[in-house]
Order: structure tokens, then sequence, then C-alpha cells
């Protein structure tokens, strides 16, 4: 039965071969690949004009934060109003924003304006990712090429940070140490708007007949929130990395390996959400994103002992290719979870998540790399993957679709596993 599944489903080649789809995959290609560069890019502007990584953490963070508070209120309101009606004014804010946060920092201004730029700057970051993965949703409803989708889009996800922070890293220390940010913020506005255009492809949206007033949030389904804290110790890796990467590269005197590094480590992302998308699963969602975890974890507990490039470069190869498969399959199960008119909020409170995360991983491994070196940055993974990892073994029964299967009235059918799996 699973290979018949998977014959029906035949892989990428089919999903790309859905009416419509490449009318919004290359738009949203264009506007999510600047986010890949916002981090990086603050960091290498901020540490050049005050000298510190802590402080360039601070001000990644704030925008990581700020981002992770305002996403599910943007995803919210995309679900209500439509998403031209939320991606129009919020990049052309974000560019505005950015801008502002260039000038402020060149200028030598004080932390706490580079922290008051930092926060529109995050809070108007464009949610293309999870708008793309609705879209998906909604033309897709009923069809085993739905796992496929998630992958495809862990992959163009993971393909954005592989270039992304190697073009920041590039344009940072190859033109002016604000060039990143300046090409991050020209790119969302461009590809932001070109993305709002299609408007062909977007989900149905207005409140649901019947709700009334008042409108649950996905947050208020267990199995989000336990997903979500999956996703904040995924962030902390990518924060984590983000912020190591770079003070070690500093410290062997090569600040141009940064960008090789941590493009090695989202290419082991990108190849791991590869495979994901051609395999015929016998094992359910949950059992895997339990399996997939505890190997992250595993892999970034040995993050902190790496003392030569080589070995570091091929440790980071072997963590991005554990955290493909935990993303593919928290954003499988979330659809199971959530009804169809909470979609684009619940994609959108897991990638706040991993924004949050990821904050809180450039802080505090800003924080260690200053007071103790890059090594003791790349303990920020560890712990973070391994606070979430007993929360998801505690609290894995909520990860199971609602009996009497809501997702079944979406259409989405998930008892079948193999459907899906």
């Amino acid at each position: 039965m699973a290979s018949t599944v998977a014959d029906k489903r035949s892989g990428y080649g089919q999903l790309l071969r859905t009416p419509g789809a490449w009318t919004f995959l290359l738009p949203g290609f264009a506007a999510r690949l600047p986010f890949a560069m916002l981090t990086i890019g603050i960091v290498l502007l901020v540490q050049d004009t005050t000298g510190s990584y802590g402080q360039a953490g601070a001000v990644a963070a704030v925008t990581g934060v700020s981002m992770a508070l305002f996403a599910p209120q943007s995803g919210k309101l995309a679900d209500r109003f439509g998403q031209r009606a939320v991606l129009v004014p919020g990049v052309i804010v974000h560019a505005l924003a950015g801008s502002a946060l260039v000038v402020l920092a060149l200028s030598g201004a004080p932390l706490w304006a580079l922290f008051a730029a930092a926060v529109p700057t995050g809070a108007s970051v464009p949610q293309v990712g999870p708008m793309v993965r609705a879209r998906w949703a909604a033309r897709l409803q009923g069809s085993p090429l739905l796992q496929t989708a998630a992958a495809f889009e862990s992959v163009t996800d993971e393909f954005t940070f592989v270039v992304g922070p190697v073009l920041a890293t590039a344009l940072c220390t190859g033109v002016h140490p604000a060039a990143g940010l300046v090409a991050e913020a020209g790119l969302t506005l461009v590809g932001g708007l070109l993305f709002a255009a299609r408007r062909g492809t977007q989900p149905a949206h207005g409140r649901p007949a019947g709700t009334g007033r008042g409108r649950t949030s996905a947050l208020s389904v267990p199995g989000v929130r336990v997903l979500a804290v999956a996703f904040l110790g995924i962030g902390s890796v990518f924060g984590g990395m983000q912020v190591s990467l770079t003070a070690f590269s500093e410290e062997i005197g090569q600040p141009g390996v940064n960008g090789l590094l941590y493009g090695l480590f989202a290419a082991g992302n990108m190849l791991a959400g590869v495979a994901i998308g051609t395999i015929a699963w016998k094992v359910g969602p949950r059992r895997r994103l339990l399996v997939g975890y505890a190997l992250l974890t595993a892999a970034a507990s040995l993050l902190w002992t790496a003392q030569s490039a080589a070995l570091l470069g091929a440790l980071g190869l072997v963590v991005g290719l554990c955290i493909a498969p935990t993303l593919i399959t928290g954003y499988t199960l979330v659809d199971s979870l959530v009804p169809a008119t909470a979609r684009t909020e619940a994609f959108t409170w897991l990638t706040g998540a991993v924004a949050l995360g990821q904050a809180a991983g450039v802080t505090a491994a800003g924080r260690l790399a200053d007071g103790y070196g890059s090594s003791a940055g790349f303990v920020v993974p560890l712990a973070g993957t391994a606070l979430a990892l007993v929360t998801l073994m505690a609290l894995r029964s909520r990860l199971s679709p609602p009996a009497g299967g809501r997702v079944a009235a979406r259409g989405i059918g998930h008892r079948a596993a193999v459907t899906v799996d």
C-alpha cells in the first residue's frame, strides 16, 4: 500500500506540475530569500560599528523577538483579510525600518536607538514562507502530495539559508559592512510586492461562517503549543550557529570562511529535505519527530568540541541533516491539528517560534562568545534542543490529531497515515 501511494505521489515532479504553482513559487522565493540575510546582516553590521558580539547579538535578538510576537498576528490578519492586504504595507514598513537601522548603526547611535529601529524591522518581516505553505495546502486538500509540498518548502527555506548568509557575508566583508542589510531591505520590498501581486493563488479568506465575532487562535490547540516549543529549540540552533560560527571565523583569522561554514550547515538541511520528500513513510509523523529531534540533540552536543574549520564544517553538515526532518514533520503535524481557517496563523506561530528561539540563541551565544570564546557559544544549540526534546517526550500525546478527525472535515485525511507519511 505504501509503495502504491509513493507511485501516485511520484515526488517533486508531480508536485511542481500542480496548476498555478509556479505563479507563486518564483515570486515567493524572491520574497523569502532576504529573511535569510537579516540576522547575519545585523550581526556583521553592529559588530563592525560597536566591536561587540554581545551588542550585535542583542540587536539581532530584538529583531527576532519582535518578529516572533508579530508574526502570528500577521498570519491571523492574512487569514481574515487576505495575504495581499498584509504584505503590501508590511514590506514597505520593513524596507524603511531596515534602512533606519543601517543609518543609526553607521552614525554611532546608542544601543537603545538601535533597539528602537530593530523593533519595527522585526515586526514587519513578511511571512512569505507560511503564506506559500498556506497556498499549497489550499491547492492540495486531500492530496498525498501535501507531505511532498512540506518537504519542498523546507528545501526552499534551506536553499535560501545556503544562499542568503553567504550573500550577506560577501556583501558585508567585500563591499561595506552595511551592504548586506541594505540588500535585504531592497530585496524584501521588491520580492514582497511581486508575491503580493499574485492574487489568483491566494487562499480564501474572511471570517468563517457561523463563528461570530470571536475567533479561536491556532495557539489554543495543545499540539501547536508543543510544536512551538520544538521549533524554539530549532531556532536556538540557527541563532547559536550564526553567532558562534562568526566568532570562530574571527578567532582563526579567516572571517570570510563564516559564510562557507554556515552554508554547509544549511546545505545539510536542504539535502535532507530533498530526501524526505521522496520517501513513502511507514512510521507515523509523531514518532518521526521524536526520533529526529533526539538525533538533532545528539549532533548539536558535539559542536563545542570542534577545534578546526574542517571538523566544524562536517559537524555543521550533520546538524543540518537532522534539522530538516523535524521541521518538515512539524509542519505536517500542524496541518493535521488545526482547521483550515487558522492555517496561515498556525504556520506563523511556528515561524515565530523559530525566530524567538533564534533571538534567544543569538543573545546567549553572543554573550558567551564575548566572554569565553566561540566554543562556549556552541553550547547554546545543545541546551535549546535538549530542553525542547524533554518537553516533546513529556507531552507527545498532544501531537495526535483530535478524535473524530477535524482534519477529515478539512479534506486532508490523516487517519490513513500512508496518504501523508
